[in-house]
């Protein structure tokens, strides 16, 4: 998913893409990006261990200094996904970010111990979603309008 989005962006004129596991990434990437595109399972109807590190890391060193830039989520979840939307967008409040999609939950339909645990593999037209939402941010960023 993040891969899909990530590719869509970096197809825009003027902006560059850095793509970051949620353990790579620190307070400093955050500092200085533009604008974010958070990309995360969800796991127990909350958002995966390393996103919540990620988030618990860099949240207070960040604290009241990205006022304003533009954020989007997509979380990937076996049937719902809808508490670790909320979780990243109680983050991003606090953070002054904007939200500027709607989140995207792709649902794998995950429900059994086999199928969790299996790695997930993203339809085509799930991937298409994906990149344009990635598209969308960067086209928006490099026009000035977020």
């Amino acid at each position: 998913m993040a891969r899909a989005s990530a590719g869509a962006a970096e197809s825009e004129v003027g902006v560059h893409v850095r793509l970051l596991s949620a353990e790579a990434a620190d307070a400093n990437e955050v500092l200085a990006a533009d604008g974010f595109l958070f990309v995360a399972p969800e796991n127990l109807a909350g958002l995966s261990g390393p996103m919540k590190d990620f988030f618990d890391r860099c949240y207070y060193p960040a604290l009241g200094l990205l006022n304003g830039r533009p954020y989007c989520v997509m979380i990937c979840a076996g049937s719902d996904g809808a508490s670790a939307v909320r979780q990243v967008e109680r983050i991003a409040t606090g953070w002054r970010l904007r939200a500027v999609a709607a989140p995207l939950i792709v649902r794998t339909g995950a429900q059994t111990p086999e199928a969790i645990a299996a790695p997930k593999i993203i339809g085509p037209a799930d991937l298409v979603r994906c990149a344009d939402v990635g598209g969308a941010l960067a086209a928006g960023l490099a026009l000035g309008v977020f």
